[in-house]
């Protein structure tokens, strides 16, 4: 018998400096903050947080999404490796997609056109983060 699993949970993302990806994740996406360290935190709340491993987690519609700051200075995302390919966020239509064309380009973040991919039914956006991690936006076209 299969795990019965009812919806998604979170993912993490390993970065190399969370300042720089908190600006990135801030300016594009402006989620809500579900757990970051607060400023001069005790012992005890630094215990209590440990699981951020001084990252941040972001509470959206989809779930968690998390920073976690612990990736070398040289590393970069590849997704012709084991492991993640890239993380795809849903938008409510093509003119959300649009939208987020001009919300990238004001913040000069590069990406692709959008692209409609026919019989799925979907209509893409893809950019990527500061670290080189493959982020795309999808939105059905029907």
């Amino acid at each position: 018998m299969p795990v019965a699993v009812n919806d998604y949970n979170h993912v993490r993302l390993t970065v190399r400096d969370i300042e720089v990806s908190r600006a990135f994740y801030d300016s594009v996406f402006d989620f809500d903050v579900a757990f970051e360290l607060p400023p001069n935190p005790d012992e005890a709340t630094k215990d209590a947080l440990a699981f951020l491993f001084g990252g941040v987690i972001y509470s959206f519609g989809g779930g968690l999404l998390g920073l976690r700051p612990v990736a070398p200075g040289g590393d970069h995302f590849d997704e012709d490796r084991t492991g993640l390919d890239h993380v795809s966020f849903s938008v409510a239509d093509v003119a959300a997609l649009e939208h987020a064309v001009t919300v990238l380009d004001d913040l000069g973040i590069a990406h692709e056109g959008i692209k409609d991919l026919g019989e799925a039914g979907t209509a893409i956006l893809e950019f990527r983060d500061p670290d080189n991690i493959a982020l795309e936006l999808s939105a059905p076209t029907g």
